[in-house]
């Protein structure tokens, strides 16, 4: 893992995921990154994770409750400015289960961020975008 920052966007996989969604934006792209996650039974690997967070960042920012803005958040942020979409109960309720799910046993992620011990400030910007979704 590319990893260079503790938010989600802080990743080559989390900026991939970022660029193909703005070249084809789908609220439906969100749900199923989310699904992914919370569709794993076994070890969930670190890119599914990644990707389900920046998920989570759109639905936490379609609900008016913004991380931070980067050159890594920019074409999404475009794209939410833009847009008068309002995610539904259900699609809220997923972005927290994803949550759950990465920062729990057989996560890939969660074991690279805690590796030497635990990563303090991911667990807290995690924290962040769990309040921002839920708000």
């Amino acid at each position: 893992m590319g990893a260079w920052s503790e938010d989600a966007f802080g990743n080559d996989t989390a900026c991939d995921w970022a660029g193909d969604f703005s070249e084809n934006t789908s609220i439906d792209k969100v749900s199923e990154a989310l699904s992914v996650v919370l569709d794993s039974d076994d070890y969930l690997e670190s890119d599914e994770a990644n990707e389900a967070l920046v998920a989570c960042e759109v639905v936490a920012r379609l609900k008016g409750n913004w991380g931070a803005k980067s050159a890594y958040s920019e074409e999404i942020d475009k794209w939410i400015e833009s847009v008068s979409i309002i995610p539904s109960g259900e699609l809220i309720s997923k972005a927290e289960k994803a949550i759950s799910r990465i920062l729990g046993e057989n996560s890939e992620l969660n074991e690279l961020w805690n590796e030497d011990g635990v990563n303090e400030k991911w667990h807290a910007e995690i924290k962040s975008l769990l309040e921002r979704i839920g708000s």
